[in-house]
């Protein structure tokens, strides 16, 4: 299965969110798994293709090519993909991949995930969404999506569209057990 994981490529951080990256990327390719990510070599996308390599894993980095300058990539990928615009590699990314992990990132993995998230609630896909909240990092997002069912601005049910792991093991088992018969995305739209 082609897992992609979204996160930040900031190496100003906490050293323990790059850990649980690597440990990601390692237990994706040691499970068989391929590794799609952004094509970044620092901070969590890094670390997670690292951690993939480090177990003979395969990686497809999918990145603009306005990326490919002053080592911002990640070199040993087993497949880089160069796309023209950011929207482009987003689009590769989904439709390139099985499931959907969210580690820890600023405005672009949030925008990358509450765009998979809406691509869900629309009955666009039916993969699974996994939130890996290393060190309780998105309990206020988690906070802000359930005030946003509270006050009926979405549906309670959207809150089941996603999964939130705090350990990388448990990000895997998500994914590998999702059942897309559980859910019936096709009511979740506010439309």
């Amino acid at each position: 299965m082609n897992i992609c994981v979204y996160g930040a490529a900031s190496e100003t951080i906490d050293r323990r969110y790059i850990e649980a990256a690597e440990e990601l990327g390692a237990a994706i390719a040691k499970r068989g798994h391929t590794l799609v990510f952004g094509g970044g070599a620092w901070g969590l996308m890094g670390g997670a293709a690292r951690g993939a390599h480090r177990e003979n894993g395969a990686i497809v980095g999918i990145a603009p090519r306005f990326f490919d300058t002053n080592d911002i990539l990640y070199r040993d990928c087993t497949e880089m993909v160069f796309t023209h615009t950011m929207r482009e590699r987003k689009q590769l990314m989904e439709d390139r991949s099985q499931a959907f992990v969210m580690m820890p990132g600023g405005i672009g993995t949030y925008e990358e995930f509450f765009e998979i998230l809406t691509l869900k609630q629309l009955g666009r896909h039916n993969k699974p969404i996994v939130i890996l909240n290393t060190l309780g990092y998105y309990d206020r997002i988690l906070d802000l999506l359930k005030a946003t069912a509270d006050t009926g601005f979405m549906k309670t049910d959207c809150l089941h569209l996603y999964t939130v792991c705090e350990t990388p093991g448990a990000v895997l088992e998500a994914i590998e057990q999702y059942d897309p018969a559980a859910l019936d995305v096709r009511h979740l739209k506010n439309l």
